[in-house]
């Protein structure tokens, strides 16, 4: 008789859930040189097929307006390639977290307790259109002990498929099984199905913005955590360095607008305001348009290019941009600067310029935020910056995993205990 959840799960694709349930075991109990081996095979042939690779991107691209902010996500470059291949090393070259002793102790009645760590088991990822999230996904899943379920965007199939042909081919050049990693369709139901598919994966991780995340939060039986929506914010204190504060500022905006962890929302102390045209002058040269509360725009006005100057800040406070444009919104203080980032951000990267170590302590203290930065900008919130050769995401979350998410975040741990016939009497 089948399960409940096979109902929920279309006969075509119901092989693939099966064949992902009994490969988690077996892929878990390998050693860790033929899970780095796949890593590394896999690296090999994507700088061999890189010229493929970017053909398949291409014809993605070819059907996306250059002005979307998902374009520049879905890009992949031989730049780009290089920098996939070298994280894909790093995290090949890094330690097993598998089977590693957590804690141990002996029990007064002669147990012995071991708390090590195992793989999560069957991990579904559902991203948008980022497809050097396989590769990222591919090297931490796998040398981890877990099996990849993916669900891509539909911007990406062509480069998703690609990119899985060559996942499949360094498996079998490293004899593991094909069927460890596999991608679902870009259709909607697919995502339905992973998400009620309880007797076959384990967790599900969403890998997008706010309204992807939403759903997934609010529809899903598998447990799953959040990543990937960011509400950024930078605080210029009183007294700052000016001179910092616009490399920060300019840095977390303009380096990659499309990311999740690029600036959405300046605040500043309302005795720095006539600070703020030479803080945001760079950004005039990038073409930001800033959204500016009464205060901050009355600072700007004739110092900043009027058709890039908006007064609706404050209507725009919970937004991400995803692009060349943030709010400006005045503040009275560290106080009120720490409430405003606590009631509007998304608890994912947020940061302080300042020259008052007390403020520095407060904000750190008191930001409720995966990442909370002191005089740097928050473009450092990235798995390979933290030193985890490659990320599966930033997790907003506060259960299981938190801010920037490498090997140990896709490990759960059981307990190990050994006796010699102890028994208990009550």
């Amino acid at each position: 008789m089948k399960r409940r959840e096979d109902n929920q799960i279309h006969a075509s694709r119901l092989s693939i859930y099966e064949a992902a349930r009994e490969a988690a075991p077996q892929l878990g109990i390998l050693s860790d040189r033929q899970r780095s081996a796949a890593i590394l095979r896999l690296a090999a042939l994507t700088e061999a097929h890189a010229d493929r690779l970017l053909r398949s991107n291409a014809m993605d691209l070819k059907a996306m307006d250059p002005a979307d902010a998902k374009y520049d996500r879905l890009l992949l470059t031989e730049a780009r390639i290089q920098g996939i291949t070298a994280s894909m090393r790093m995290v090949a070259s890094q330690a097993s977290p598998i089977g590693a002793t957590l804690e141990k102790r002996t029990l007064p009645n002669g147990l012995r307790l071991r708390r090590v760590s195992v793989p999560l088991g069957v991990v579904g990822v559902i991203f948008e259109a980022r497809p050097n999230v396989m590769f990222d996904l591919f090297s931490l899943l796998i040398k981890s002990g877990n099996v990849g379920l993916f669900k891509g965007s539909s911007h990406a199939v062509h480069t998703n498929r690609y990119i899985l042909s060559l996942i499949h081919a360094a498996l079998n050049d490293v004899d593991i099984s094909t069927a460890s990693f596999s991608l679902l369709p870009t259709q909607q139901v697919a995502t339905d199905e992973l998400i009620t598919a309880t007797d076959y994966v384990d967790v599900v991780i969403p890998r997008g913005g706010k309204l992807l995340i939403r759903y997934i939060r609010q529809n899903s039986h598998v447990p799953c955590i959040e990543t990937g929506a960011g509400v950024v914010h930078a605080y210029v204190d009183h007294p700052a360095d000016i001179a910092m504060a616009q490399r920060i500022v300019y840095n977390a905006k303009t380096r990659r607008p499309a990311v999740c962890n690029s600036l959405d929302t300046l605040l500043v102390h309302e005795q720095m305001l006539s600070q703020l045209p030479a803080i945001c002058a760079p950004l005039a040269q990038a073409g930001v348009v800033l959204h500016a509360d009464e205060a901050a725009l009355s600072a700007l006005s004739g110092h900043y290019p009027s058709p890039l100057l908006k007064d609706d800040a404050l209507r725009l406070r919970t937004h991400e941009f995803m692009s060349l444009e943030m709010n400006v919104l005045t503040v009275s203080g560290v106080v009120q600067a720490i409430g405003s980032i606590n009631r509007y951000g998304s608890h994912h990267s947020d940061a302080i310029v300042t020259s008052v170590k007390r403020h520095a302590y407060l904000f750190q203290q008191l930001v409720n935020s995966a990442c909370v930065y002191v005089n740097a900008p928050t473009s450092f919130s990235d798995g390979g910056e933290f030193g985890l050769g490659a990320e599966v995401g930033i997790s907003t979350q506060k259960l299981h995993a938190r801010g920037p998410m490498g090997l140990s975040a896709l490990t759960s741990y059981k307990w190990l205990i050994e006796g010699e016939g102890q028994v208990r009497n009550s």
